[in-house]
């Protein structure tokens, strides 16, 4: 087994049941990535993996700033600008809609390495580009995430859909979690009848 895979399962957060994800859909495995990050040397650790597999596998060089949306992506990217040795900022939704805050800054013609902890759908990684297309005159040079679980259409479909938004070089993860994941009308898991959680809350739902 993959060595960074067994760590998250060490740590218990990788888990298996039936789970209500951010973005609304079931799902029968769930990783939160907060509750494996808060050990700093782990949280060290993935970021430098992430960030030798960008330069390996997307052939990057380093940014100027690594960008992440609050709250899921800010530990990892902060530890991802670490390792490169530059700036990281965050997003985060005010009345539902990413901006940036706190004093910070994304300058004309710097290049922006956007970083998420999650990929389930991608739909926030493409609300992230349209932000710094549409309120930046900065290069977006790429996008990774600490764990994926694209499904493989999904992942094709997400990698044309970077393409069409000028970024050619796709995507890469440190962790590939296969998962299944369903609407609420066609959930495997509702229809064994079994209790649905909403992590981070340990609240039983149904």
């Amino acid at each position: 087994m993959d060595n960074f895979k067994q760590i998250a399962l060490d740590k218990e957060a990788l888990l298996e049941g039936h789970f209500l994800l951010s973005s609304g859909l079931h799902s029968n495995v769930y990783f939160q990535c907060a509750k494996l990050l808060q050990w700093p040397e782990i949280a060290l650790k993935f970021g430098a993996e992430l960030k030798r597999k960008i330069e390996e596998e997307l052939k990057l060089e380093a940014p100027d700033v690594v960008l992440a949306p609050a709250m899921g992506g800010l530990f990892i990217g902060h530890e991802v600008a670490r390792a490169f040795g530059v700036r990281s900022v965050f997003l985060e939704r005010v009345d539902g809609e990413f901006q940036l805050k706190r004093g910070f800054e994304i300058r004309e013609g710097e290049k922006v390495l956007i970083i998420e902890d999650v990929f389930t759908t991608g739909k926030s990684t493409l609300e992230v580009i349209e932000f710094v297309q549409n309120n930046t005159r900065a290069v977006i040079v790429g996008v990774s995430c600490l764990a994926s679980r694209l499904e493989k259409e999904r992942a094709i479909h997400f990698k044309e859909e970077l393409q069409m938004k000028g970024i050619p070089n796709a995507f890469t993860q440190v962790l590939e979690i296969k998962a299944e994941a369903w609407t609420a009308g066609s959930c495997s898991c509702c229809k064994a009848n079994k209790p649905l959680v909403k992590p981070g809350s340990r609240k039983v739902l149904v």
